[in-house]
């Protein structure tokens, strides 16, 4: 993939401008609520699919693969550690937060809420969910971008650029994923679209602190991508797959997870 076009050097600045991308594409899915009222199920379980499939491909090629490469270039033997503990971290730092942070996944009753017990309302329980996975999202593709700053490598730039397109391209799923039901609890279609893009506003933030991290302590690059895909993964199997296999159109979920799988990994192989 030539990427000589791209003039900007700064590994922070790339991280910001990529995950105001991501943040703009959750809201262009969100907007989707000025046309529709509701989406059927089985239309949600596909986008939710792929939007999994993408985080599992994209936590492998683009996290997973370059940290192992990384320790693999001087010490073949200790590869497996920085992965693993980085891997495991990312999961342990996603569950803290999903035990502290009060959320409710999609389709179930305020019962069932997680994380610390509030008076707050569903609405703002349901927006919290997704804000919640969107945060190892931003971090990946900041990670991803500092790890250029500190490599100068064509191809890891080349790797963070199709991260980000391909969170992007999950994103808008994401985004739709909450404006429509927000509009289905009663608000207004600019209310439901605000909120629903406003979940994604924390991409650029965690995007610009994994890019700090990473260009400020370099020694822990490998840790800090493996950490990025260990907390999607953690995501993806707590939350979306979960999510996609509501009702009884289980197969359209599974195949929109391997088309989504297959999207990212066609990206990162083929122009990487």
């Amino acid at each position: 993939m030539d990427i000589s076009w791209l003039k900007i050097e700064d590994p922070i600045l790339l991280a910001l401008l990529a995950t105001l991308f991501t943040w703009g594409v959750t809201m262009a899915g969100a907007a989707l609520v000025f046309f529709f009222k509701d989406i059927h199920r089985r239309v949600m379980n596909l986008m939710l699919g792929f939007t999994a499939g993408v985080m599992i491909a994209a936590s492998f090629w683009s996290l997973l693969s370059p940290a192992i490469e990384l320790v693999a270039q001087e010490d073949p033997g200790f590869a497996w550690f920085p992965a693993t503990v980085g891997f495991l971290s990312g999961g342990a730092f996603l569950l803290l937060i999903d035990k502290i942070l009060p959320h409710l996944h999609q389709s179930l009753p305020l019962s069932k809420a997680e994380g610390i017990r509030t008076s707050w309302q569903r609405s703002v329980l349901l927006i919290l969910a997704i804000t919640l996975h969107n945060i190892p999202e931003g971090l990946a593709v900041g990670v991803a971008f500092g790890a250029y700053g500190v490599s100068q490598d064509p191809n890891i730039l080349t790797g963070a650029i199709l991260l980000a397109i391909g969170i992007g391209l999950q994103n808008f799923p994401e985004g739709t994923a909450v404006s429509v039901p927000l509009r289905r609890e009663g608000f207004s279609r600019r209310k439901a679209f605000f909120y629903g893009q406003l979940s994604g506003i924390v991409e650029p933030i965690a995007g610009v602190l994994g890019a700090i991290m990473v260009v400020s302590m370099s020694h822990l690059l490998p840790y800090a991508l493996a950490f990025a895909a260990g907390a999607m993964i953690f995501v993806v199997i707590e939350e979306l797959i979960p999510e996609s296999q509501q009702g009884n159109e289980t197969d359209l979920s599974t195949i929109g997870a391997m088309v989504g799988f297959a999207t990212m990994m066609m990206l990162d192989v083929a122009l990487g």
